[in-house]
């Protein structure tokens, strides 16, 4: 049986950021589209040494109006809730501030939206628009995720990539399975951040 993570044994360890989150190189990722609670409906994501950072648990539930972004401990980082605004669907995420759901607040925010008008295929590519923002300061920041195929690319508004996430293959070239996905994040990015957008793609087409 072949290994959802990757097997490795080099160190990336980097300097202490101010963010746990915070990449100080590139790193690599692995989602598993399903959850460790008797392989349910959810998500998790392991590091390049194979260790879990993120879980999403849906249980039996799929395309649920309100999904949590956990760490392993259970603690929540994001709440994802769907919203409704005309012919688009929405997905918004809002961070916690005490690792609970009650905790969380829409002081840290981001929106994902697509365009109903879009007719996405296998070999075409589509695009979702992302506005996040914090309402400390009343500023908005705009990103791009774009998906060519079966891989999507997540970029800030001048272009520059800040993460892909494509089909896993194994050591010898051979691709795993659909729900198995490699997530490539660029250094200084927020990986809860992206995983955040991730999983908002993913409510948005059904596949969680």
């Amino acid at each position: 049986m072949v290994k959802i993570h990757p097997d490795l044994t080099t160190s990336g360890a980097g300097e202490e950021t101010s963010s746990p989150y915070l990449t100080t190189e590139q790193e690599t990722f692995t989602i598993w589209m399903k959850s460790l609670v008797f392989n349910t409906n959810g998500c998790t994501v392991f590091d390049s040494k194979g260790k879990i950072i993120y879980r999403v648990d849906n249980y039996n539930s799929k395309s649920c109006r309100e999904v949590y972004l956990m760490d392993l401990s259970g603690h929540v980082l994001f709440t994802l809730r769907r919203q409704k605004f005309g012919l688009f669907k929405t997905w918004e995420g809002y961070r916690s501030s005490s690792g609970t759901a009650e905790s969380t607040t829409k002081l840290e925010y981001f929106r994902v939206k697509n365009n109903v008008f879009q007719i996405p295929n296998k070999d075409s590519s589509s695009s979702y628009r992302v506005i996040a923002g914090s309402c400390r300061n009343d500023e908005q920041y705009c990103y791009k995720m774009v998906t060519r195929g079966s891989s999507l690319a997540i970029e800030d508004n001048c272009g520059k990539l800040l993460a892909e996430v494509k089909r896993k293959q194994s050591r010898n070239g051979l691709k795993l399975g659909d729900d198995v996905l490699t997530m490539t994040v660029e250094s200084q990015v927020d990986h809860s951040f992206i995983i955040g957008l991730v999983l908002a793609h993913s409510l948005i087409n059904c596949i969680l």
